[in-house]
């Protein structure tokens, strides 16, 4: 008959691990001339195998291949990374999905992880008026994510490890909406996607790429509650975006 160690071990969930003790040889306690207590045999603690690691790759093809609802889905059942575990809700993003103009930010705040939708506190009012001077609107040909579908705790700066968990979520929402013109707000979403740690002074006016598309950058919403001085950049930036987006619909035409 096989052993328990042998059963474990065929089970792959060896090795079998037990704690150290010294035989005791049992005497009389004191004045009673009954043996003492023998204390309860330590425990047998059984070491399990870690869960095996996704492969990133095959994650990133798998759900390259997802339509809009398995997307959403996938992005809600999640746990690439601990932000599963301190979020109330996914925010996987909103808009038009056939939009000519993505607006992408870092991530989702306390009222979107309530909500489960990007930008609805004051910063979200806030975007609403930019778009909607320049004659958009978050539900008529403009889409809206963040790199993260998660709120990180208290809304602290995402860490490396969780923006490169939420990329290939971000690359399907892309390639599905098929964009003319990518727009980052705020300087955290602009290093995420184009790998720098450049200011957005620096960044501004200039058209850069994004998996081979054209990307603006501008101030966040949030960023301009608490700078009002900047907003007339931010209105520069929108115009900016407005005309580089007619320029992509002519070179289309052409």
């Amino acid at each position: 008959m096989a052993t328990r160690e042998q059963m474990l071990r065929e089970m792959n969930l060896a090795p079998l691990w037990r704690l150290r003790r010294q035989d005791r040889v049992d005497t009389p306690a004191a004045g009673t001339g009954q043996p003492m207590p023998v204390a309860a045999p330590p425990r047998v603690h059984v070491m399990k195998p870690a869960a095996p690691a996704v492969d990133a790759e095959a994650r990133r093809t798998r759900i390259a291949e997802l339509a809009w609802d398995a997307l959403a889905a996938d992005i809600d059942a999640c746990n690439a990374c601990g932000l599963c575990r301190t979020r109330n809700r996914s925010v996987p993003g909103v808009g038009d999905q056939r939009a000519e103009c993505m607006f992408i930010g870092e991530a989702p705040g306390a009222e979107e992880d309530a909500r489960g939708e990007p930008f609805v506190g004051q910063a979200g009012r806030l975007l609403d008026n930019m778009l909607a001077a320049i004659g958009m609107h978050r539900q008529r040909n403009v889409y809206i994510a963040n790199v993260l579908k998660c709120r990180p705790p208290g809304n602290r700066t995402p860490e490396p490890a969780e923006a490169e968990s939420c990329r290939p979520y971000l690359e399907r929402q892309i390639a599905l909406v098929g964009p003319r013109l990518l727009i980052a707000l705020g300087r955290s979403a602009a290093s995420l996607l184009l790998g720098t740690d450049a200011s957005i002074a620096s960044l501004r006016g200039r058209v850069h790429r994004f998996d081979g598309r054209p990307l603006i950058v501008t101030y966040h919403p949030a960023y301009l509650l608490r700078t009002l001085p900047d907003k007339a950049k931010a209105w520069e930036d929108l115009v900016f975006a407005k005309r580089t987006l007619a320029a992509l619909r002519a070179e289309t035409a052409s």
